[in-house]
């Protein structure tokens, strides 16, 4: 866990991890501390059933690019977000999620979906790993990998 913690404070000095990213990365890792172990914490998280639960897509115009996944591929809306300029696209799930942010036509994150998850007991299944959960304001669970790509870990 020191090495867990020292590359958070590391990563925070070079300006790659804001304050707010490496307190809620703490208090995950504190939470994940009182896991009773590494082989419980991966019995629970099953990512022999895993899949890609979605992909999340920054875009410059919400409608125009809604519109283009229903023409294309005939999906419907699943729900919404307008506070948050959120569209999520699919069929009977979430597919595509779109959300009108900067830079546009680039992937915010991807979502593995596993059938058992809960972010509270799990984090110190990735913490153990070398990995920093973060709780993101609408992406829910993350961790990045070594280049800094969101990947969501979710319920499917």
């Amino acid at each position: 866990m020191e090495a867990v913690i020292s590359s958070l404070v590391s990563r925070f000095e070079r300006g790659s991890l804001n304050r707010r990213d490496l307190v809620q990365s703490l208090a995950l890792l504190a939470a994940g501390a009182g896991v009773p172990s590494v082989a419980a914490a991966q019995a629970a998280v099953d990512f022999k059933n895993a899949g890609i639960d979605h992909v999340s897509i920054r875009v410059a115009d919400l409608d125009r690019s809604m519109n283009f996944y229903q023409r294309m591929f005939g999906f419907t809306v699943v729900s919404q977000d307008r506070a948050q300029h959120i569209i999520r696209l699919g069929n009977s799930s979430v597919l595509v999620s779109l959300n009108d942010s900067k830079p546009a036509g680039t992937i915010d994150h991807f979502s593995i979906g596993v059938p058992r998850f809960d972010a509270k007991t799990d984090a110190g299944y990735f913490s153990q790993r070398g990995a920093m959960p973060l709780q993101g304001d609408y992406a829910g669970f993350h961790i990045k990998d070594p280049d800094g790509v969101n990947v969501q870990i979710s319920k499917r």
